[in-house]
């Protein structure tokens, strides 16, 4: 029971810390997106 316990504890961490970077990289591409509208923006003034 304990080594199943212990399994989960490290898959649930594993996936925890993948989505952290999944999310972080999400952001700096919403960011680069956001940039260019204000670029754009800027330059139709």
């Amino acid at each position: 029971m304990n080594k199943v316990l212990v399994f989960i504890v490290v898959m649930l961490g594993v996936l925890g810390l993948s989505a952290c970077n999944t999310m972080e990289g999400f952001g700096k591409d919403v960011s680069k997106v956001g940039d260019k509208i204000e670029q754009s923006a800027d330059k139709h003034k």
